[in-house]
């Protein structure tokens, strides 16, 4: 396998975007709806490489920041209860609710452990039986089969106090809401990687088909990128709309089918709720009915609600692809790493953080 230095080398770069350059005639909106693309343009400096007529932005590709400030409310809500630890990866424990944030709780006394696989949940389960252990599942199709899997082992080894409260997003259905809206018109989308790997390139086609746009899966290297953003102008200039793959190294047109397999042994679709995107019909998961005892939200009666943003935070709109970071009157002032307002500041896949991090902080 070629080391990452490969896809870095400043000729191998400078020669895709002169063939950008060249070949790019028309104006053209592109969205990638990836933390990890969001960051690696950013800190390559890709955008501002790109001709005139093309714009590259940033979606609803981060998983921390499409969590609804309603569920962000849940969670401290069960962080409130003395019975409960609560378990999460670290970006979460600093978004921002209407109470604070889960960093806050601690503060004050709530147990919130910061682990590093929903397996540890589990074994925390296991270890502390006296406790109700609850996993914050949030993320894409990436991280649900690992999260399908702790649900699973937690039934195998019935342990009835462990749950997760589960907050997991599907992409395609929010791809399709957004070609959908007036807010901004876009002609395509590069694909996540990531999620890619998991449900496959294909997974892509019937939207393509339906909205008549070009869907191109790349990797996360500079020259990955930019060969998606070629492929994707190619396709616009030739009026076509076709499912591209220029990740073949990592994805597979059918994906991952055990990964798939184990998360429809789990979970099941459902609506969900997204910051800046409201209640999508069937764009997130929920625990099957037959394992409801480890659904966080139903063993604790929760009823979670849309929620609203921070006055000052115009996270829903730089997801939506309606604003850039540096166009919120916050950004970079009473909305910093240190100190955010929303989620796509806190998030290490924020389209915020990438900006402020990358030096883009004039609008």
């Amino acid at each position: 396998m070629k080391h990452a230095d490969e896809f870095r080398r400043p000729e191998a770069v400078q020669g895709l975007v002169r063939q950008i350059v060249a070949e790019s005639t028309r104006p053209a909106k592109f969205m990638e709806v990836c933390g990890t693309h969001t960051h690696s343009a950013a800190r390559f400096g890709l955008p501002q490489m790109l001709p005139d007529p093309l714009r590259l932005l940033s979606g609803p590709g981060c998983p921390v920041c499409v969590t609804a400030p309603g569920e962000v409310d849940a969670m401290l809500d069960l962080a409130a209860r003395p019975e409960v630890t609560l378990t999460t990866f670290g970006d979460m424990v600093r978004v921002p609710g209407h109470r604070g944030s889960l960093a806050t709780a601690r503060a004050h006394g709530a147990e919130v452990r910061v682990i590093y696989s929903p397996i540890q949940a589990v074994e925390l389960a296991r270890a502390e039986p006296g406790r109700e252990i609850v996993f914050i599942g949030v993320g894409f199709e990436t991280t649900a089969p690992t999260v399908a899997a702790a649900i699973r082992e937690a039934a195998e080894q019935r342990l009835p106090n462990f749950s997760v409260l589960c907050c997991h997003k599907l992409i395609p259905p929010a791809m399709a809401i957004l070609l959908s809206s007036d807010d901004v018109r876009l002609d395509g989308f590069l694909c996540p990687g990531h999620v890619s790997v998991i449900i496959g390139s294909e997974a892509y086609r019937p939207l393509a088909e339906q909205f008549h746009r070009p869907f191109v899966v790349a990797g996360f290297e500079p020259t990955d990128i930019l060969l998606g953003l070629l492929a994707l102008v190619r396709q616009v200039e030739a009026g076509r709309a076709e499912v591209e793959n220029t990740y073949v190294r990592t994805v597979r047109p059918e994906g991952n089918p055990q990964a798939r397999a184990l998360m429809a042994e789990v979970f099941e679709t459902a609506d969900s709720l997204w910051r800046g995107l409201g209640k999508l019909p069937a764009s997130g998961l929920q625990v099957r009915a037959e394992l409801r005892d480890y659904d966080a939200a139903a063993k604790f009666g929760l009823v979670i609600e849309q929620g609203e943003e921070h006055e000052g935070c115009r996270c829903g709109e730089v997801l939506r692809g309606a604003r850039r970071p540096q166009q919120c009157p916050s950004f970079g002032r009473a909305c910093t790493p240190e100190d955010p307002l929303g989620p796509c500041m806190v998030s290490s896949e924020g389209a915020c953080s990438a900006a402020y991090r990358y030096g883009e902080r004039n609008g």
